[in-house]
C-alpha cells in the first residue's frame, strides 16, 4: 500500500540543504509561488517552505498557506521525481482561497515534473 505520510525525511531541514537548491535550480513559477528544484540522491522528493513575513503578515495566514502546500505535496509525492524543492511564496497568495491555492500548486508540481523529466 502506498504511504501518504509527511515524515521528517521528506523535508529540507538545514540551511545547507536550502542553499544547495538555490544554486542552478529548475524553476516552475506563477505570479504568487515559485518552485525551485534540484535533483537529489534520495529515493524520494523533499520539500522546504519559505513564507516570508513581508508578503504574508499574519501568522495564521502563513500557517494556512504552508499547510495547504504541505498537504498537496504529501498527496502528490509519488508523482514527483526525486528532487529537492524549495517553495517561495510572494505577494497575492494571501488573498487566495485554499481551493485556488491547492489547484495552483498542483499545476506547479506537474510543470516542475515535466521540466525535470524533460
Amino acid at each position: 500500500m502506498t504511504s501518504y505520510t509527511f515524515e521528517r525525511e521528506l523535508r529540507l531541514l538545514t540551511p545547507a540543504q536550502f542553499k544547495s537548491v538555490f544554486t542552478n535550480p529548475i524553476k516552475a513559477s506563477s505570479a504568487e509561488i515559485t518552485l525551485l528544484a534540484i535533483p537529489n540522491s534520495q529515493q524520494h522528493p523533499r520539500i522546504g517552505l519559505t513564507v516570508a513575513k513581508r508578503f504574508v503578515k499574519n501568522a495564521s495566514d502563513r500557517n494556512r498557506i504552508k499547510r495547504v502546500i504541505r498537504t498537496s505535496f504529501r498527496l502528490h509525492q509519488h508523482d514527483i521525481p526525486d528532487i529537492d524543492i524549495v517553495v517561495l511564496v510572494r505577494n497575492g497568495v494571501v488573498d487566495m482561497e485554499n481551493a485556488q491555492l491547492h489547484k495552483l500548486i498542483e499545476k506547479l508540481w506537474r510543470k516542475l515534473s515535466r521540466r525535470y523529466n524533460g
